[in-house]
Order: structure tokens, then sequence, then C-alpha cells
């Protein structure tokens, strides 16, 4: 008798062999594992004879341009789309919202196979693979490579590693489970450089990314109890620093890192009208209904969610929300 697991999978499996012409869709803003997964779909599709267009609503990190193909995958607000589709692959978004933009491209009645390991996906996908208490999509896909039988390559294996490694803090948040190190360890014997990747996308920083972080802990903040931390970065920030979009990654562990901090907070300043909020937790709080509650999401430990309004007015909100939680 199959699990649930193996019907999705099988069901995917179905959606990917028997369609065609498939758009392969991120979440905004991508990081390593909505990177690499949209790669890993390109390059299965591929094997399969597949025609595909990766896209997404903005830019990759450069950092992550190294992967198989990645220059393929087109920015929306660069590259315009004429044609629309009616087969999509959603990879990482945990509600359909997250695709941004690239929704435009969908056709009216298009099907969707969302993949992906949120705990608070909302299953808005015609076929769903989704799979909460894997680390990464990029840990789904290994499995769902496998369960079509596809040999891997090293192009694919790093691809794989890269959201496996990023989603895990470098093989050391939590989430790190004896399934992961498995895959891990498999992938590697496809010639993934290790040590490589980890100092490209762990300790590697740009200069315009150390002055930003500089101006960021400047203006650190602690409540009264010592239980939350927040930092908050604004335009002016950005353009004084250098810095682009992709540099604020990692920003919000440095509040969380510090000893009693359970919560740590990055406010980042989207328009006058608009603040992007990015959780962390040490364990106690349920960052994910934090942000459920202003209409985000993700995980126990790590989520997010835009909220409208001013900075000074959304910090004492998301501060009180918190608090609740603890």
């Amino acid at each position: 008798m199959q699990t649930t697991y193996e019907r999705e999978l099988s069901q995917s499996k179905e959606f990917l062999t028997q369609n065609d012409h498939f758009l392969i869709v991120s979440h905004v803003q991508p990081d390593g594992d909505a990177v690499s997964s949209t790669l890993a779909v390109g390059w299965l599709l591929s094997c399969l004879g597949k025609k595909f267009v990766m896209v997404n609503e903005g830019p990759i990190p450069k950092r992550m341009r190294y992967l198989w193909h990645a220059e393929e995958i087109l920015d929306l607000s660069v590259t315009p789309l004429d044609r629309q589709f009616d087969h999509v692959i959603c990879v990482d978004c945990a509600d359909f919202k997250r695709v941004g933009t690239t929704h435009e491209r969908f056709a009216e009645g298009a099907r969707l196979l969302n993949i992906d390991h949120h705990p608070t996906n909302d299953h808005y996908g015609t076929v769903n693979l989704v799979v909460p208490h894997a680390a990464a999509t990029a840990e789904i896909l290994f499995d769902l490579i496998n369960h079509m039988g596809l040999e891997l390559d090293e192009s694919v294996a790093t691809a794989l590693y890269t959201g496996l490694l990023t989603d895990t803090g470098g093989f050391r948040y939590s989430n790190t489970s004896p399934k992961v190190m498995a895959a891990a360890s498999k992938l590697l014997e496809y010639g993934v450089d290790g040590p490589g990747l980890s100092e490209l996308l762990l300790e590697q920083m740009t200069l315009p990314q150390l002055r930003l972080l500089t101006r960021a802990l400047n203006g650190l903040e602690l409540t009264e109890d010592g239980k939350i931390g927040w930092v908050s970065v604004t335009d002016e920030d950005l353009k004084a620093t250098g810095a682009v979009h992709e540099d604020m990654e990692g920003i919000v562990n440095y509040p969380r890192n510090i000893q009693g901090v359970e919560v740590g907070l990055l406010f980042k300043v989207i328009n006058e009208q608009a603040v992007k909020v990015s959780m962390r937790s040490a364990g106690k709080v349920d960052v994910a209904r934090v942000a459920q509650s202003f209409g985000g999401g993700g995980h126990v430990r790590a989520a997010g969610a835009r909220i409208e309004g001013t900075l000074n007015s959304i910090i004492p909100r998301v501060l009180e929300q918190v608090r609740q939680q603890l």
C-alpha cells in the first residue's frame, strides 16, 4: 500500500511525464533553495526531453550563477515573456502569492504542480508535493528524481546540495535530519565541492554586504527582557553602502544569535507603506504563527511576512505578536 508521500511522488511523476511546455517559477527574491530547486526541475525536464522556461519576478543572487543553466532563469523585470503556459511548476512557494508577477504568465485554468516544504503551504496546486518535515525543497526533488529512476550527475547534484546547504544553515539547523545527511553524502559522491560551496555561500561577504551589516547592527535594539532583538534596513541604507537585496541575506541571524534572545527580526522597508519582516526563532516561539497573523508564512524557526504600513507602526505590532507567543 502506497504512503501519502509515495502517492504524491507518483502523481508528480505523471504530471511531468504526461505534459509538456512547462513554466517553472520560484518565490520572489529567491534564496539558495528556490534557485537550486528551479534548476533541478529544469534538469529533470531536460532529461525527459520536455520543453520548459524558467522565470522569476526579479534577478537571482549573483553568487548562485555557478549553477547549471542559472543564466537561463529569466528575470521578468528585465526580460518580458509574451506567452502564457498551461502547465506550471511552482517550487519553494509557501503560498500562491509568493510567485509574484509571474502569475501573469499562467494561462486561465492552468494546471499547477506545487513542490514545497513549508508547513504553512495551503496546497494551491492541481497536484501538490508538499512535505513539511523536509529540510528544503531540494530534499523533495532529490526523492522525486530518484523516484523517476533518473541518474544524477554533478550538475544537478551541485544544485541539490546547494539547496540543502543553504536551508540548513550549513547543516547546523534543527532541520538537519539523518535523511538530509544521507542525501548530502550521496550527492558528494557525484563530485560536489562541499567545502567550496560552504565558503562561497556561507562564509564570503562582499564589501557592500559588510558595510550594510555594520550599518544595520548600529541600529540594533532589544526589548527590556532581552528576549527579542531587531534591526531594520531602508533604501537609504542600501544606497549608502552600495548593497543590493541579496546582501541582506543572513542579517536577521545576528540579533537572534545574541545570548538570551529568543526571536530575531529584520525589518526591510519596501516603500513608505510596506515593510518585509524576516523572523528567526531560537526554538521557543513558532514564528510561522507570528508570520501567518500578518498574512505571511514559513517554518517554526524561520518565517516572514510583508506588512502594509510604516516602519514605526509595524515594529510595535510585530513585537506584540512575538510577546504573545513567548
